[in-house]
């Protein structure tokens, strides 16, 4: 090919000059005559030499020869990327697989096959009886494969030396219906190679493990002992006349340790149309409004705890002054009124079994103790668990609350000061420290915000009884220092001693050491206290370990995930309670602690999840009881730092927390609370405040938080069922010339 284009390189040339020296000649005759020429011949390219008379025979010679090596080198290039094709089939098959990849890996492999195989026309008929093996008498050998390759499209087989191979049925191959069309059986007129596997026993193949997409192996598929699996061998032979099929009763031998499959449990759904992670009140409340809304829908919490969703309120009050032994167990307490109620929302058998939820005609709300998301996937709308399962979602609610925060100076003090120091937030912590208390002679509670002064309360009240000294101490100089105003705060202080609590106010922790079986708390000051345990309560970190791989937005100030006016915080993604960071119209932006705001936003975030669109314009309430005698209700910003302005009026026996449930008929009293109750409750108009009070005479009263004259924060101390009145003046923000007349709408002067 290459002579002939240095050849025509040589004559081209000289035809070219050829053809344009007669064009030049019969010019100059025709200017010299001064006509044209009749009739001049062009020249014509030869493909031979000048005067030569094969013109263009040159020419065809070398248009045949490009034509013909073309064709030779594409056939090469066919049959290098057939054989190319032909050892990656072979590669793998070799590998073992499960399920339909294997099937359809041994599909390609035939339909390859049967292309280059000869038409089944041309095959004698098959026999209707199965080729029996007979038993190997001698030791096996490697039998010389044929000029092509072998296709294994099952897993390699090891046989035994003395071990005869039993009967292969050929009527039952398990190949699919498609690759047993083209695999004939064997008769004695046409017989196949001897059906059995040899292998060498010097030399045993090494299988390779299946990959998958992740490039994890897979485990080897493991078959019963009585039912062989049948291993098809295809011979790839350009001129054969069939695809063979050998079985061998052999086990395949694994070539990688067995791994645990990563299916989920059976019972982790793979699908719910509305997930909700957390198992708290505000899981609950969305719960309860999707179900309203959408009587069929299916629904699944996901706890990390064990327990059914509970309400909290009780483990820090009421539980404590249970004279019921077995409360403890039961959590079945008694309400200030004497009623009996339980701490869980609802029985287990309001519940259905996360495993059924998918089958249950009506739909229902199933529980999914014990598990973790640690992982979202919000554009693939799927998380991942703990365990590894995955579970898709139509709608996801985030309802993680918060996890309780510790002193660092404890966290730095070790393991032994570590196991005596409790974090109350669950039941376990309830019921841990119930169990301490008894056995133990002094228990420190550190933090004198709401959830510590409860504590201090309730475990005074058994110190009488129990032989336990209970210490109490914080930095502020009173209870609730960074709620009530200072003159409120001291009243509280001394109430909380005369539970039989000492506390010790102004105090700083510097370090805490385990020393002589027991804590050593040292102050900023010098002080120094020894105790048995420690509680602490110093406040509450909220859980948001899943906006980094949900990709939300996380409030820097307040914390928490950042959501609209909807409780939205992206796409199908909503976020509700504790972990939630709003916008309030008349406060801000927001972050609340509280159950009564766990109850409102679980319940908006449901009606929105079923397409309501509701804005968050709830003010939701808090309550802390100091026993049955002692409690308040607030509401909005209480912040000891604001201006306050306080309005209190003499108590009477209905003036309790007692009384109050009694009245309600419920100890969580932000369930009682309606709305409508602000327009039917009249200002009082025939009592008047008594001019002055005595001092630390604080039997009920209001206090008012302002912020540029405008109420911000109400405080109903030793009022209650008045919540809605409060809302609605904060829902107003007018400012207020005189907030006596304000104090007359909650009845505070009556009888």
């Amino acid at each position: 090919m290459f002579r002939c284009k240095t050849v025509w390189n040589k004559l081209a040339p000289l035809a070219r000059a050829s053809s344009t020296l007669c064009l030049q000649n019969a010019r100059k005759s025709a200017l010299r005559h001064g006509r044209r020429l009749e009739m001049v011949q062009k020249a014509q390219m030869s493909s031979g030499p000048a005067g030569g008379g094969g013109e263009n025979t040159m020419y065809y010679v070398l248009i045949g020869a490009t034509c013909l090596g073309t064709g030779v080198y594409a056939y090469r290039t066919v049959s290098g990327d057939k054989e190319r094709y032909n050892e990656r089939m072979i590669e793998i098959a070799s590998r073992p697989k499960q399920g339909p990849q294997a099937a359809e890996a041994l599909a390609e492999v035939v339909a390859e096959s049967k292309e280059d195989a000869a038409p089944l026309e041309s095959i004698p008929e098959p026999s209707s009886e199965p080729v029996k093996s007979e038993p190997v008498a001698e030791e096996p050998t490697l039998t010389e494969p044929p000029a092509e390759e072998l296709l294994v499209t099952e897993a390699d087989v090891e046989s035994t030396e003395s071990e005869p191979v039993a009967e292969a049925p050929v009527t039952e191959p398990n190949v699919e219906e498609s690759v047993e069309a083209s695999i004939p059986e064997p008769t004695a007129e046409s017989p196949m190679r001897e059906p059995v596997v040899e292998a060498s026993v010097t030399e045993p193949v090494a299988e390779a493990p299946a990959v998958t997409q992740n490039d994890e192996p897979l485990a080897p598929v493991v078959e019963s002992e009585s039912e062989p699996t049948p291993v098809i061998i295809a011979e790839h032979v350009p001129e054969a006349s069939s695809v063979s099929e050998i079985a061998a009763d052999s086990k395949a031998a694994p070539a990688t340790e067995p791994i645990e499959p990563t299916a989920a449990p059976s019972d982790v759904p793979e699908h719910a149309p509305y997930l909700l992670i957390g198992g708290g009140t505000a899981s609950f409340a969305a719960a309860r409004s999707i179900r309203a809304r959408d009587p069929g829908a299916r629904v699944l919490i996901v706890t990390e705890e064990s327990d059914l969703p509970y309400m909290r309120p009780p483990l820090s009050k009421e539980l404590w002054f249970s004279d019921d032994p077995k409360a403890v167990e039961t959590l079945h307490f008694k309400q200030w009124n004497g009623k009996e109620r339980s701490i869980y929302f609802q029985p287990p058998s309001f519940y259905v079994s996360p495993a059924d939820l998918a089958k249950v005609e009506n739909g229902g709300v199933a529980v999914l103790t014990g598990r973790k998301v640690v992982h979202m996937d919000v554009r693939g709308n799927k998380v991942k668990l703990s365990d590894g399962a995955e579970i898709s979602y139509e709608k996801c609610l985030i309802a993680t609350g918060g996890v309780p925060r510790n002193l660092q100076v404890i966290e730095r003090a070790g393991e032994e000061v570590m196991k005596r120091t409790t974090l109350f937030r669950k039941i376990e912590d309830f019921r841990s420290l119930e169990k301490i208390s008894g056995e133990v002679k002094s228990i420190t509670i550190i933090g004198g915000g709401f959830l510590g002064s409860e504590l201090a309360c309730a475990l005074g009240r058994r110190s009488t009884d129990a032989g336990l000294k209970v210490v109490q101490m914080f930095p502020e100089k009173g209870n609730m220092g960074k709620v009530l105003p200072e003159y409120l705060s001291n009243w509280t202080t001394e109430k909380v001693r005369k539970e039989g609590v000492s506390v010790i106010t102004e105090a700083v922790v510097k370090n805490v050491t385990y020393k002589n079986d027991g804590l050593e708390i040292k102050l900023k000051d010098g002080r120094l206290f020894k105790t048995d345990h420690i509680v602490a309560a110093v406040g509450l970190e909220p859980s948001v370990e899943l906006a980094k791989s949900a990709g939300l937005e996380v409030d820097s100030d307040f914390g928490g995930y950042r959501v609209n006016s909807e409780l939205q915080a992206c796409s199908n993604i909503w976020v509700a309670g504790d972990a939630a960071c709003f916008y309030d119209i008349k406060l801000g932006r927001r972050r609340v602690e509280h159950h009564d705001h766990a109850v409102v936003s679980g319940r908006l975030a449901g009606e929105n999840m079923t397409g309501a669109s509701k804005p968050y314009w709830h003010q939701s309430m808090f309550w802390s009881d100091l026993g049955p005698d002692v409690g308040y209700e607030a509401i909005g910003i209480v912040d000891s730092s604001l201006p306050t302005v306080g309005v209190f009026a003499k108590a009477t026996a209905k003036d309790t927390p007692k009384a109050a449930t009694e009245q309600s008929g419920t100890g969580i009293r932000s369930e009682s609370e309606t709305e409508a109750v602000a327009g039917t409750l009249k200002s009082e108009t025939t009592a008047t405040p008594p001019p002055t009070q005595q001092k630390e005479d604080y039997g009920k009263g209001v206090i008012f938080y302002l912020r540029d004259q405008v109420v911000v924060g109400i405080v109903l101390w030793n009022v209650f069922n008045r919540m809605p009145i409060a809302r609605k003046i904060i829902k107003d923000g007018e400012q207020h010339g005189d907030l006596n007349e304000v104090a007359k709408l909650f009845n505070i002067h009556e009888d």
